[in-house]
C-alpha cells in the first residue's frame, strides 16, 4: 500500500507548489512526482530492504538471508537521493533521473512478472501495488516530463 501514500503526497505537493509558489501545473506536478515516488519512496525502499531484508523478503515471496537485499537497498538508495536532488537540479538531470528509475522499476516488474508466472508467487509485495506500480510510475513520469517539454 506504500505507493499509494507516496502518490496521494505528491498529489498535495503539487498543489502546494501550484497555489503557494505559483508554479506551473505540469512542472508542478513532475516535480511533486519525483520528489515523492522517486526521492523518498526511494530512501523508504532503502530503508526497508537494509534494515527489514528479511521481513521485506518474506513479503516478496523470496528466501530471507539473501545478500541481494542489501544491493538492491543501495539501488534504491542511490535512486532516491537523485530524485530528492531534482529538487535543485533541473533539466537533464530530471530526465536522467527518469530514465535510471523508469529502468529500474522496469526491470522490477519483469521480476515480478516472472516470479508470478514462474512460481504463482501472489504475495503482497510481488503482485500487489508495488507492481503495479513498479508498471504504471515511469509512464506517469516519462508523461509529464514530455508533457512538460512540450509546453
Amino acid at each position: 500500500m506504500y505507493p499509494v501514500y507516496f502518490l496521494a503526497f505528491a498529489i498535495i505537493l503539487g498543489i502546494f507548489q501550484i497555489i503557494v509558489l505559483k508554479t506551473p501545473i505540469i512542472t508542478s506536478f513532475l516535480l511533486a512526482f519525483i520528489v515523492s515516488n522517486v526521492g523518498l519512496q526511494g530512501l523508504f525502499a532503502f530503508i526497508g530492504h537494509f534494515f527489514k531484508s528479511d521481513e521485506v523478503a518474506r513479503g516478496i515471496g523470496w528466501p530471507a538471508g539473501n545478500p541481494f537485499q542489501k544491493e538492491i537497498a543501495f539501488t534504491n538508495l542511490s535512486i532516491g537521493i537523485l530524485g530528492i536532488l531534482c529538487i535543485w537540479f533541473r533539466g537533464d538531470f530530471w530526465l536522467a533521473t527518469i530514465i535510471a528509475r523508469s529502468v529500474f522499476l522496469w526491470g522490477a516488474a519483469y521480476t515480478h512478472l516472472e516470479d508470478l508466472k514462474g512460481r504463482r508467487n501472489i504475495n503482497i509485495f510481488n503482485a500487489g501495488p508495488v507492481l503495479y506500480f513498479d508498471i504504471l510510475s515511469p509512464f506517469v513520469l516519462i508523461g509529464l516530463f514530455i508533457a512538460k517539454t512540450i509546453v
